[in-house]
């Protein structure tokens, strides 16, 4: 028996309830495709209203096949605005998602867009859903973010920090451990051999040198521990043209420095399909590479391909047994 993904909606006043509708109507009678959905009937009928398809509630939630489960709350009526309300409301459904995970009832969660501020004003004390999650759950290796298109995965040696501190981030250690993240998820979504490339971090990969010695000093030693242990690893690369090569298919996956480094050129290569997995932890969790779109609430103009996408990356990797560490 194929076991059930939970998905929540997100941040309640962004485009996730829409989507995640419009995600239940595409996959309507789909045997394979068991669901828990996090949320509440009106929450749902809402996203029904903005997402203006002309199908009843009940038969998007199919007896035995669709399971609603409603988080400790109540659900706030709100639109397009950031609001302490919303934020409790998104951390109320991911707390619920994870008990489900916890008494063995989901192989892997999938949640709509949240917004860092909301979950903030709610009283969210870590900086970012990632290390919530990781605050929250185990794994085999340091919790990261893995970014994904439907033929390129990225890891990320800093995330969510200040481009200021991401100098002092960058260590021999936290390469090497990017680097194996990427490749063991790599293999376990079916890429048995998987080549990585690895980002300067300064113009020209410092040129020797002469505009930081980052890769010199910190850099190559991950990578060269990495090749040391088995994994086919090269870089530092200058990331102006990796890249492409990496699009071109020299490689499977790419380890970026930071945030932007990666998320610019993978939004620019498939903006309406990437996926964010939030890796190493012991449990599947995906979600749309795109924000709350707090502008288009409910005109239409979201699409549905980043989520489907979450969806199936979370789906094949449960299928597959394969947690995300």
């Amino acid at each position: 028996m194929t076991i059930p993904l939970a998905v929540t909606t997100g941040d309640p006043a962004g485009v996730g309830p829409e989507l995640v509708v419009r995600l239940l109507d595409e996959l309507r009678g789909s045997a394979a495709d068991p669901l828990v959905v996090v949320s509440s009937r009106e929450e749902l009928a809402e996203g029904l209203e903005r997402s203006g398809l002309a199908v009843a509630l009940d038969e998007l939630l199919e007896p035995g096949r669709v399971r609603l489960v409603e988080p400790a709350g109540s659900w706030p009526s709100a639109r397009g605005a950031v609001s302490a309300a919303s934020g409790r409301w998104a951390l109320a459904c991911l707390e619920r998602g994870l008990e489900l995970h916890a008494a063995g009832e989901i192989g892997g969660l999938v949640f709509g867009p949240l917004n860092k501020t909301s979950l903030h004003e709610a009283g969210m004390t870590e900086p970012d859903e990632m290390r919530w999650f990781e605050n929250r759950l185990t794994g085999s290796h340091t919790a990261s973010e893995v970014n994904v298109t439907t033929s390129f995965w990225t890891s990320r040696v800093t995330s969510h920090v200040a481009l200021r501190e991401v100098a002092d981030l960058v260590t021999s250690d936290r390469v090497l451990e990017s680097i194996a993240l990427l490749h063991d998820l790599l293999v376990g979504a079916g890429t048995p051999a998987p080549r990585i490339a690895v980002c300067a971090l300064n113009p020209h990969a410092g040129e020797h040198g002469l505009f930081g010695d980052e890769e010199i000093t910190r850099i190559r030693p991950g990578v060269e521990r990495a090749v040391a242990s088995g994994l086919d690893a090269a870089g530092p690369f200058p990331c102006d043209t990796l890249f492409r090569r990496g699009f071109d298919g020299s490689f499977d996956g790419i380890v970026t420095m930071y945030h932007d480094q990666g998320q610019i050129a993978l939004k620019t290569r498939a903006f309406d399909g990437g996926v964010t997995l939030e890796a190493g932890l012991d449990l599947p969790i995906c979600t749309p590479a795109h924000g709350t779109a707090f502008d288009i609430v409910g005109t239409g103009a979201a699409t549905l391909d980043s989520t489907r996408n979450a969806y199936r990356l979370a789906r094949r990797l449960a299928s597959a047994g394969v947690s995300a560490h």
